[in-house]
């Protein structure tokens, strides 16, 4: 059966001075395009993953390029031949990828004031295969359990609000005490490694990369035969997880505790 859902995964870092104006209007125009899924706005921008028809999607995205700083909206399309979301939700938040740091008595990243180099698909194969070049995968453990890239550190985090802790605790361990070696780092779509880099940028490290468009664009537009990904993309939606070309994947979810188990695998905790 063919696909007749389009699915969006989008992100734009920018400065919203009050969000919560943004929210009404957004939330009407996704409710009468019949789109569904999560939009996240706060004062940094937008974020989130929504379905329906092409028609609906394109609506409520020229609707979202309108809004200020977002007419260079960082759009992935994938399919689903059956709704992936129960329902739409428009919700204001304090950060559109929750690092948490403001929350913790620091100053909150500001990825518009410095990121990391962007890296196009095509072109993170050679980077990535530098044995001087340090690959972090900047996604929670049970993502990474499904697929990931060869030879990619895993923080083995539960939350990205964990990763300054992490990277702050192993940064001698990973890049010495001399001059500091390439970082390059990955997620899902792209926003959570690109806020990664702005951390890393805060911390005093100068020469970080990152995916642009994160692993879903690199699924689609690299060829399998020359991917260096290994396994399944985790996605938070019914489809679980996406392949090569982005086509729906063989995980399933554990009714019991949520987690992903590949096909024709019985889930850990039923042996726990």
């Amino acid at each position: 059966m063919a696909a007749s859902l389009t699915v969006a995964a989008l992100y734009r870092f920018a400065r919203f001075e009050d969000p919560a104006a943004l929210r009404a209007p957004l939330l009407e125009a996704s409710t009468a395009a019949g789109i569904k899924g999560t939009l996240l706005l706060a004062r940094e921008g937008i974020n989130g993953t929504i379905a329906g028809s092409a028609e609906g999607i394109a609506r409520v995205l020229d609707h979202i390029r309108q809004l200020p700083g977002c007419d260079d909206l960082d759009v992935k399309y994938s399919s689903a031949e059956t709704m992936p979301f129960g329902r739409l939700k428009v919700r204001l938040k304090r950060e559109i990828v929750t690092m948490g740091l403001g929350q913790r008595g620091e100053p909150d990243i500001d990825p518009l004031a410095a990121v990391g180099t962007y890296v196009a698909p095509h072109d993170w194969n050679a980077l990535i295969s530098d044995p001087e070049v340090i690959v972090i995968d900047t996604r929670n453990d049970y993502e990474v359990a499904v697929g990931t890239f060869a030879g990619a550190i895993n923080p083995e985090t539960r939350s990205f609000r964990e990763f300054p802790a992490w990277f702050r605790r192993e940064r001698t361990r990973l890049l010495g005490t001399g001059k500091a070696p390439k970082v390059a780092m990955f997620c899902t779509g792209g926003i959570r490694c690109e806020k990664s880099t702005a951390f890393l940028k805060a911390e005093g490290v100068e020469d970080v990369y990152h995916l642009r468009g994160g692993i879903l664009r690199y699924l689609e537009e690299v060829p399998a035969e020359q991917s260096l990904w290994q396994g399944e993309c985790f996605v938070f939606d019914e489809r679980v997880a996406l392949g090569h070309g982005l086509t729906e994947g063989e995980h399933t979810l554990c009714k019991s505790c949520g987690r992903a188990v590949s096909a024709g695998k019985s889930c850990p905790c039923i042996n726990a």
